[in-house]
């Protein structure tokens, strides 16, 4: 992708693009392993096999390689049903870029990016937890431990409003 100064315009799923102040999060390379893991999460659950969910891992990272990005263009139309099905549940995004050419005329790019922060908020979630209980308690880990409600409690205000179910 070229450098942020190049862009005239971007659209995309704020959350997931990997900002100047998330180096640890561009750096980390979403492993075979964590696919897996947060496949088997979400489409385990819906009755796909474990060897079908391998076999989906395996074949986003052909497209993805050690990449956050790739350009829809090498898409065919079956591959972007496949895209489309996992940006239903969380696991990519698109990002668009437009730059004005000769003429005043807009040419569209397209990007199709792993959302890295839930695909390891999937797959490692559950071992930072129990790694968290089995780490020793200390003062600061107490905090670590706080929620936002417990936060806005402590300061005195009412905690934020979640919504119900999904």
């Amino acid at each position: 992708m070229p450098p942020e100064d190049e862009l005239s315009f971007m659209e995309g799923d704020d959350e997931d693009i990997i900002s100047a102040s998330s180096d640890e999060l561009a750096a980390t390379v979403v492993t075979y392993e964590d696919l897996v893991a947060a496949l088997r999460k979400l489409l385990g659950k819906k009755g796909m096999s474990d060897d079908d969910i391998s076999k989906l891992a395996i074949y986003l990272l052909n497209f993805f390689g050690y990449s956050d990005y790739i350009i829809d263009n090498i898409l065919n139309t079956e591959d972007r049903d496949v895209f489309y099905m996992l940006e239903e549940e969380g696991l990519l995004t698109t990002e668009r870029e437009e730059i004005y050419i000769l003429k005043g005329k807009v040419w569209r790019i397209h990007y199709w990016m792993l959302r890295k922060r839930r695909i390891l908020e999937l797959a490692r979630g559950e071992k930072e937890k129990k790694a968290l209980k089995d780490k020793p308690r200390t003062e600061a880990s107490v905090y670590d431990e706080m929620t936002e409600d417990d936060w806005a409690q402590a300061r005195g205000r009412e905690p934020p409003h979640r919504e119900e179910g999904g």
